[in-house]
């Protein structure tokens, strides 16, 4: 086991590195459609601990990319707050919303679990999109402030990465902590670790806040990035996506989230340069991942690393 955990140290390192390269190589849509790749990165990972790790289904996690967005954003521009307040006062918020929810969805599971979740979500996009005076409404909050250090292509690629990395790091020693472990057995079976003296409802709602908080540190880092924030950010097609990123990459791996982010927002930028169907698309893999690749794309490559094993 430790020698897995040495492997995959060192890849995410040679990983991290490699994309320390991207800005060298003079291409300025590569780093944009790295930084957009490497946020959905981050917010697919925060879903993965709720679903991927507590077992729970969320169709509402857009609701606190929006609220971490907004909050960012809200506090660089109409507070006109320095950056080191702003976006750890946005992920807070973020933690603090997802506590409150998660302290009424918890109670329940499985489908109505699935649905209380949504209900919430939909509530934070019908507070973003009347909400006029505040948030923009329909119209979006544009025109963020941006500190002048990551006010530039560049800068905020390795802002990005930075905040990306350390993110990543944390959430894999949470997930691989024996809080982790215990989460799996919950997801496994609730009412066998119920028995052994595991409080299941308060480890899941952990798990949710600590989805929720990282969601919140995404949805900052996309505020920044795109310089406003928009409504469609809380809808749930959103936490659908997002949903659908965890799924084609491999929900019980930790990094199949990062690939299916990868390829699916490499899939939807360049389709949408070709056609304007790319829902029809997004709905095509999301019938293939359920019926030929339930694993994702991660079970489906140690699959085939399986079969050259025993041909071997």
């Amino acid at each position: 086991m430790q020698t897995g955990y040495k492997t995959t140290f060192w890849i995410s390192c040679a990983i991290v590195l490699l994309l320390l390269l991207v800005p060298t190589l003079g291409s300025k849509y590569l780093i944009d459609l790295t930084t957009e790749i490497l946020i959905y990165a981050l917010f697919a990972l925060s879903l993965n601990v709720l679903i991927g790790y507590s077992g729970n289904i969320s169709f509402g996690h857009a609701a606190y990319f929006a609220i971490g967005g907004y909050s960012c954003a809200i506090l660089l521009t109409t507070y006109e707050l320095p950056l080191i307040i702003s976006m750890p006062a946005a992920i807070i918020l973020s933690g603090l919303a997802a506590t409150f929810v998660g302290y009424f969805c918890v109670k329940l599971t499985d489908i109505y679990f699935a649905m209380l979740t949504l209900a919430f979500g939909m509530l934070v996009w019908a507070v973003a999109f009347k909400w006029r005076a505040v948030t923009g409404g329909d119209d979006g909050f544009v025109g963020v402030n941006v500190p002048a250090f990551i006010d530039n292509r560049h800068g905020f690629f390795y802002f990005t990465l930075f905040v990306v990395t350390v993110s990543a790091a944390l959430l894999w020693l949470i997930c691989h902590s024996a809080f982790g472990r215990t989460l799996v057995a919950v997801r496994e079976n609730r009412i066998r670790a119920g028995f052994v003296g595991v409080n299941t409802t308060r480890l899941r709602h952990t798990a949710f806040v600590v989805a929720g908080t990282f969601a919140g540190i995404a949805g900052s880092l996309f505020a920044m990035y795109n310089r406003g924030v928009y409504v469609e950010s809380a809808f749930w097609t959103e936490s659908g996506q997002v949903l659908i990123m965890a799924l084609l990459g491999g929900l019980y791996s930790f990094f199949g989230p990062v690939l299916g982010a990868a390829v699916l927002y490499t899939l939807q930028v360049g389709i949408n340069q070709y056609t304007e169907y790319w829902p029809v698309v997004l709905g095509i893999i999301l019938l293939v991942i359920l019926m030929f690749l339930p694993d994702g794309l991660i079970g489906l490559a140690q699959k085939i690393r399986g079969q050259f094993s025993r041909k071997a």
